[in-house]
């Protein structure tokens, strides 16, 4: 249940504590033992494709519910407005450019430190299901052989059921390397399967990472027969609902297992809808306006979170690496550095009111480049109110988000102070990916992007 503006005054007035708490939030305390990890994703998921944000075309209600009852995002954003540079970013909390992922179907850098990697190390049974698009490959998902030195199960999970991209119908996917067919709808499939390894762990109480990384409702769009009916005839949206059922699956799964109440359950798109629905945003997929990056984003843990909250505080895709690290109490001294991303665990007990650094995005640059360089391509820079364009030629247009999220209001002409001093940490970002491209970021022995 959500707080009402008097309740939510009132709380403020008893304290700077209970002032910084995201609207509704109310924290428990810190649950016993480590907690269970998923990582769920679409594929190009727009932000107004759920019923929450204003989906009229079919109902969503297991992204509802979580919505409801866990942490939603207002302001989430996937790193980059292509899935490959995404799931880079989930894995390592860096932006992809830093590595050499500068587009769809490019490579995860092979001496990068993967979120799997670190919780291998720390103890976590890893599985990943799905969707991987991390080794290189483009086209249609294919089998990821088991000498694939890009692999999921060489990126440090222990399990996995993946594919190189894209999948819907009846797909032959790789079991650890070894080709395995599967009937029936893929995100069914995906949740399935890892339910089956959620419960190996849970039956030997090891905790667990389980990225559950879906094929939709990307194209060719090729639902259930059933879901395509039920959403009058349009096969993406009966892609959605195909998602929305198996996410309904896995909550299910997680209660019937006994581990729900300590488990994390972190859902999000990985770029904005090319085919569906950006809530009225400016652009799509494969920009950087806010209809290509901005993306649906939830929280679900009930050990953690004990009722439904909005929160107005930015965050990414980037964040998640870090955030994890935070929460269970994880250091790295060999951590490639430097990360984009910020831990954020003080969102789950009102720690943190706004983003304590801006967004650095980078797009547009050709995926043949090997000498990149700062002024290539389409930049921008978002803190928590402005958000800063630097366009081909070095234009630059400016947007107030909170008033102005479709960005339609330029006002680099009437605040060029503003424009001056975000454009000032643009640039120094962007010197900063193009060192870490440059190899800057590896032990002397190592070259550049792997």
């Amino acid at each position: 249940m959500k707080m009402n503006r008097r309740e939510f005054l009132a709380a403020a007035a008893a304290g700077a504590a209970a002032a910084a708490l995201p609207r509704g939030l109310l924290a428990q305390s810190r649950p016993a033992g480590r907690p269970n990890i998923v990582l769920c994703m679409t594929d190009d998921q727009g932000w107004g494709d759920t019923s929450y944000n204003g989906l009229t075309a079919i109902k969503t209600p297991t992204l509802d519910e979580m919505a409801a009852g866990g942490l939603r995002f207002n302001r989430f954003y996937a790193a980059a407005p292509l899935c490959s540079p995404t799931r880079g970013s989930v894995m390592t909390g860096r932006h992809p450019f830093r590595y050499g992922c500068l587009s769809h179907g490019m490579a995860i850098g092979a001496r990068e430190m993967t979120i799997a990697q670190v919780l291998k190390q720390a103890g976590y049974a890893t599985g990943h299901f799905g969707k991987w698009h991390l080794n290189g490959v483009v086209g249609p998902g294919r089998v990821i052989r088991a000498d694939d030195p890009l692999s999921p199960g060489k990126m440090g999970f222990d399990e996995w059921l993946s594919v190189t991209n894209y999948f819907d119908l009846n797909w032959t996917l790789s079991r650890n390397g070894r080709p395995e067919k599967h009937a029936g709808d893929g995100s069914d499939v995906i949740v399935a399967e890892a339910l089956k390894y959620i419960e190996q762990q849970a039956r030997q109480k090891r905790p667990f990472l389980a990225v559950v990384w879906f094929g939709s409702p990307h194209d060719p769009h090729k639902p259930l027969e059933a879901d395509r009916q039920a959403a009058g005839g349009k096969g993406y949206y009966g892609e959605l609902l195909g998602v929305d059922r198996a996410m309904g699956t896995l909550r299910a799964g997680l209660r019937r297992l006994g581990v729900a109440e300590n488990t994390l359950v972190w859902f999000n798109s990985d770029n904005g809808a090319i085919a569906g629905s950006n809530g009225g945003l400016r652009g799509k997929k494969n920009t950087l306006w806010e209809g290509g990056i901005r993306v649906p984003g939830i929280i679900e843990w009930p050990a953690r979170i004990a009722r439904g909250a909005t929160t107005d505080v930015v965050a990414c895709t980037s964040d998640i690496y870090p955030t994890l690290l935070e929460l269970l109490d994880i250091t790295r001294p060999d951590q490639v550095l430097p990360l984009d991303g910020v831990p954020l665990a003080g969102l789950l007990d009102g720690r943190i009111a706004q983003r304590p650094r801006p967004i650095g995005f980078w797009h547009n640059v050709p995926r043949t480049e090997k000498n990149l360089a700062v002024d290539m391509g389409h930049a921008a820079l978002l803190d928590n109110r402005y958000k800063l364009h630097r366009l081909p030629g070095h234009r630059y247009s400016l947007y107030d988000l909170m008033d102005d999220a479709k960005e339609s209001k330029d006002l680099a002409g009437t605040k060029p102070d503003v424009v001056k001093a975000m454009g000032k940490t643009l640039d120094e970002w962007l010197a900063s990916v193009v060192k870490s491209f440059r190899g800057a970021d590896y032990p002397p022995a190592g070259g550049g992007p792997a």
